[in-house]
Order: C-alpha cells, then structure tokens, then sequence
C-alpha cells in the first residue's frame, strides 16, 4: 500500500465518520423540531402531498432486509421519486442504531412504538426552514456523491 492509497483510505474513513455523526445529529435535531416522517408508507404519503418540503430521504435496511422484494420495490420507487424531486437520499444500515436514536421519543398515541423505520424523511418546518450544520455536511457529502455517479450514497451506523 502506498502512501498516497493510505492517506486517501484514512481521509476516506473519517469522512464517512464525520457524514455519519452529522446523519445522526440532522436526525435528533429534526426529531426535536417535529420534522421527521418515519415509515414507507407515510413517507410515500408526504412525498405525494408536499414533496418540497422533504430535505432528505434516509432509506435503512439491514442485510436480512435485502431479501424483502417489496421492501425493495417501495426503496426503488421512493429513490425514483427523490432523484425526479431533487431530494438528497441516503442507504444506511444499522436499522438497530436508527431505533436506538429515535424511538425513545417515538411512540404513537397508544404508546406502541413506530416498526417501520426503513424509510425516515426530514423535511422543513412550515414557519422557518430547518438550518444547522449537520443538515448541509450530509447535503455535501450527497451532492459528492452523486459527482462520483454513486447516486444513492451509503452510510453504516454502529451502534454504540
């Protein structure tokens, strides 16, 4: 290995680090401000209804969900959507991680928790956008991505 290979694999590496930390943080700060809509199918809902106000679109699946043809079929779609809609989008694993940051906070108005967080979209508040610094660290590392041709970049959450 070169030294040049060696510095871009640890750059590499602490990017994805850094992406990673301010997904987790755009997501604690959105759930704070009542902007996040979790499940594929009401996320399929908002999109049809107000796709402008959705900033991100986080798809999460685990290697056990890549089997799920229709889990599958709905990513395809709300990818399609996204790219026609100028939405950023984001694959992550670590559907455990993702429950451990937000379902503390989530739950419905029986008190069970929300099960599907394959799909979770942030979107604006109606008074004033949603701005912070982890909301445009994932909006460069997507639009970077995409200047790579990796339209549907991925990220790995660990859990902690």
């Amino acid at each position: 290995m070169t030294l040049e290979e060696v510095f871009r694999s640890n750059s590499t590496e602490n990017k994805m680090h850094t992406v990673t930390s301010s997904l987790e943080d755009l997501l604690a700060a959105a759930q704070r401000q009542n902007c996040l809509t979790v499940g594929v199918y009401e996320s399929a809902k908002l999109m049809n209804v107000d796709p402008d106000s959705v900033v991100l679109c986080v798809l999460a699946a685990d290697e056990e969900d890549e089997d799920d043809i229709a889990l599958q079929i709905h990513f395809t779609l709300l990818q399609s959507f996204c790219c026609d809609n100028d939405i950023d989008i984001l694959r992550v694993s670590g559907v455990t991680r993702l429950a451990q940051l937000l379902l503390e906070d989530m739950e419905d108005r029986n008190g069970n928790e929300p099960s599907d967080l394959h799909c979770i979209l942030v979107t604006n508040p109606p008074v004033q956008p949603l701005q912070c610094v982890s909301l445009q660290d994932v909006s460069s590392f997507c639009e970077e991505s995409r200047c790579r041709n990796q339209w549907v970049p991925c990220l790995e959450l660990q859990n902690r």
